[in-house]
């Protein structure tokens, strides 16, 4: 997913509980953004293995501004944060999406 501060590469995995750890990639290996990227990461793992609702921690990073947003697919991302929570957002709703489809 394109952001204002570079490509955003993002994995969710799951397990038999739901969501359980997220990992990004963005930027250099050491930069500032690929560093603060790396602790969301890790704190959004942290929350899901330790029964937050993922919708929780959805509704607190997206929305967030940053000083480069950028349009994706028609959607203004509003800053690296935004993208993580709105990635979240389309796994989350995938999610939903098979479970309806496997109960019809």
């Amino acid at each position: 997913m394109r952001t204002g501060d570079g490509t955003l590469y993002i994995t969710v995995n799951k397990d038999e509980n739901g969501l359980c750890e997220v990992f990004t990639t963005i930027g250099k290996a050491g930069g500032t953004v690929a560093a603060q990227t790396e602790a969301i990461s890790r704190l959004i793992s942290l929350a899901l293995r330790s029964g937050i609702d993922p919708n929780s921690v959805i509704n607190q990073l997206k929305g967030i501004s940053g000083p480069n947003p950028t349009w994706e697919d028609g959607q203004l991302i509003l800053s690296t944060p935004d993208a993580i929570g709105r990635a979240l957002e389309n796994f989350v709703h995938g999610i939903v999406q098979l479970q309806k489809k496997k109960n019809k």
